[in-house]
């Protein structure tokens, strides 16, 4: 009897539109990260780093200890390979550019859709100022409760 009330639980939870919103959203954030990434690192970073002097971003490390065989690494790839433990600058760099990307392209997608959010209604007036004793009194009022004066 558990089972199949959990079982029941767990399905009207997984078909409510929210799970399903969430996991386009997830499945096109994925894509979208591919995306970043390629604009980083095709796009983006060649010029940058002809700007810098011909520095290629990402081949740009500093090895702490070197591996079975012995420097020069002219690569990433080759000081990996060869077992060396590397700082891996230039992907830092580039994954940072890539989340700045990101939040930015997250924070444009936000601002446009809170323009399309409804806004609410402003609350109804209910209420006006007596102009004789200046004090807050119902819309309806045809005598000020306060100072007794007969309103128009």
């Amino acid at each position: 009897m558990f089972l199949k009330s959990f079982f029941k639980e767990f399905k009207d939870f997984a078909v409510k539109g929210n799970v399903i919103d969430m996991a386009v959203g997830i499945i096109i954030g994925a894509a979208f990260n591919n995306i970043v990434n390629s604009l980083v690192k095709d796009i983006i970073m060649p010029p940058i780093g002809i700007l810098l002097g011909n520095i290629d971003f990402t081949n740009l490390f500093v090895v702490l200890k070197d591996g079975k065989i012995l420097p020069p690494y002219n690569t990433l790839a080759s000081a990996q390979s060869a077992g060396a433990v590397t700082l891996n600058i230039g992907s830092f760099i580039n994954y940072t550019i890539s989340f700045i990307i990101v939040a930015f392209a997250v924070f444009l997608m936000i601002k446009a859709l809170n323009k399309f959010k409804e806004k609410p209604a402003p609350a109804p007036i209910n209420t006006k100022e007596c102009p004789y004793c200046a004090t807050t009194i119902p819309l309806k009022a045809i005598k000020c409760p306060n100072c007794t004066e007969n309103l128009k």
